[in-house]
């Protein structure tokens, strides 16, 4: 291979992750966030009122939900790598700094279950079909969240030459682009392994498996839910292992393995709990029985509606 052969066989990355609308900045990480949020909600509302809820249930939930879920992925992220902010010569202001980058899913899933159980008790409804229902859109979320990692040129593996290496470059966190060298080009400090990219086509294909899942086995109860967090936590932990950018260890793994690792575990668990306790799935069109098997009619109707 020659060297402008091997110069193409790369995914290159931003060297500009923020542009300004005279003095108001435009994020790329944040926008790619809001973008996620959007199909998220987008499909969770379709999915919700394809298994009989109310229509625009979901939006008045996703009032509460996606705060608490934005605050919980930056707490999460503050918590384990405390010391930017915390540590000696740190900065505690910069925790606020979201636009720089640093969310937590953990946090988001924790934080955000909890918005959503609140906005659920004010809108009357269960929270079970309503994770069932937006498991899918939330594993699309995190996919097209992703793509701000790569416009902040962060989140990749180890150095690789493989054609689908990624470009990183020297990046000036604080100012939302590369770091120029003395000849005023971007200063590129190699070719990595793309484990945004890995994560976000892991959660792509992780949605289509739930969505599948879920018309082929009628998932309920919030089946549907620990069947995502199962599927992100397994892939999660592979990529994870690939990420060489700084992290706190807990006994030499990297504090994100071990909470994949305990996620998953629980996920699974409370799942076969789930099938055993309550198996079919719930009936959002009859009020009076929220948690029982939809009567062949019903099914019937559903089966068209998913259709």
């Amino acid at each position: 291979m020659s060297v402008g052969e091997a110069a193409l066989a790369v995914i290159p990355s931003p060297t500009q992750g923020v542009w300004h609308l005279g003095p108001v900045p435009i994020r790329a990480y944040a926008l790619c966030i809001i973008a996620g949020i959007l199909v998220a909600a987008w499909l969770t509302e379709r999915r919700y009122v394809q298994r009989g809820g109310k229509p625009g249930v979901i939006n008045q939930i996703a009032t509460w939900g996606v705060p608490f879920g934005i605050v919980g992925a930056r707490l999460y992220h503050v918590a384990t790598s405390w010391q930017p902010y915390f540590g000696p010569g740190g900065n505690p202001l910069k925790a606020l700094y979201i636009w720089e980058g640093g969310m937590g899913v953990w946090g988001a899933i924790a934080l955000g279950a909890l918005g959503g159980w609140i906005g659920a008790r004010r809108a009357g409804v269960a929270l079970p079909p309503l994770a069932d229902a937006a498991a899918p859109g939330i594993l699309l979320g995190q996919g097209i969240g992703r793509l701000g990692n790569w416009f902040n040129n962060e989140v990749y593996g180890g150095p690789t030459d493989l054609p689908w290496a990624l470009t990183i470059h020297q990046w000036d966190q604080s100012a939302g682009r590369a770091v120029l060298g003395p000849d005023g080009r971007p200063v590129v400090l190699g070719t990595f392994h793309p484990a945004f990219l890995y994560e976000l086509l892991w959660t792509f294909a992780a949605a289509a498996v739930v969505i599948w899942a879920d018309r082929r086995f009628r998932l309920g109860h919030g089946r549907a839910f620990g069947l995502y967090v199962v599927l992100y936590t397994l892939g999660r932990l592979w990529i994870e292992a690939l990420r060489i950018d700084e992290a706190n260890t807990v006994l030499g793994l990297r504090l994100n393995i071990w909470t994949s690792v305990i996620v998953c575990v629980v996920a699974a668990a409370l799942t076969v709990w789930s099938a055993r306790r309550h198996p079919g799935r719930e009936d959002l069109r009859s009020a009076s029985e929220p948690s029982c098997t939809p009567p062949p009619a019903a099914e019937a109707s559903e089966r068209t509606a998913a259709g």
